[in-house]
């Protein structure tokens, strides 16, 4: 497997280029608030809801000072913004408590699988959140799997799942040293530009020839335009 997934992380780079993303690791806290936001909505509307968080509260910790209803009109453009000020001021307070400080330092020192258990134990994480912040803030390569990773990975068959955490565990332990930020990041841009859910444009993906999907959609389609804006590169 390691070796098929080099293969389309090469394709994937030849395609769409290697993925930009921060020269500075973001805080693990930070990283950890923007994944949850980016639940179920666009990386445009949860950015935004992030910086609405960061431009009004100099700190996590004067977050938790604030009501759950002032904090789910704050981040109202992500959506689901009851479940999700409810899972961020859960987590915020139970870090402080726990640390007297807001922070996920003690993570440092685990694997990656006790980095995984210790964070789904939050209200509102879950792994595909928790190995998002192992590979975007503490830069193991983990490769998260969302709902394009794992419609695009099935297809191409490298994987027969029915789960995005199933993928997960299918493939990680078996992503090429380093090259986990560029796999993840290449695919959900092919799920979303190119391997939709509906009528993909499979005549312009880079992986045809080393695709099994049974139902290709050959209908002539105009290169695609690309997309550079992802969310979980811009936390800061």
């Amino acid at each position: 497997m390691q070796r098929i997934i080099q293969e389309i992380d090469s394709l994937l780079i030849e395609y769409f280029g290697v993925p930009m993303r921060n020269k500075k690791k973001p805080n693990s806290v930070d990283m950890l608030i923007g994944t949850i936001l980016s639940q179920n909505t666009n990386d445009k509307n949860s950015y935004r809801a992030y910086k609405n968080l960061k431009e009004k509260f100099k700190t996590w910790e004067e977050v938790t000072e604030q009501t759950q209803s002032k904090i789910e009109r704050i981040i109202k453009v992500a959506g689901l913004a009851k479940q999700k000020s409810k899972a961020i001021t859960s987590i915020l307070k139970e870090l402080k408590k726990r640390n007297k400080k807001i922070n996920l330092n003690f993570l440092n020192k685990l694997c990656d699988e006790e980095i995984i258990s210790e964070l789904i134990k939050f209200i509102g994480v879950g792994v595909k959140t928790a190995s998002c912040v192992l590979l975007f803030s503490m830069n193991r390569n983990i490769c998260p799997v969302d709902t394009h990773v794992h419609r695009t990975l099935n297809r191409i068959g490298l994987v027969n799942t029915n789960s995005p955490e199933k993928t997960f565990y299918k493939i990680n332990g078996n992503i090429p040293n380093g090259a986990a930020h560029s796999f993840h990041t290449n695919l959900i841009r092919l799920g979303r530009e190119i391997c939709k859910p509906s009528k993909p444009k499979c005549t312009i993906c880079p992986l045809i020839k080393k695709c099994r999907y049974k139902f290709k959609n050959f209908e002539l389609h105009a290169v695609h335009k690309k997309n550079d804006f992802m969310l979980l590169d811009n936390i800061s």
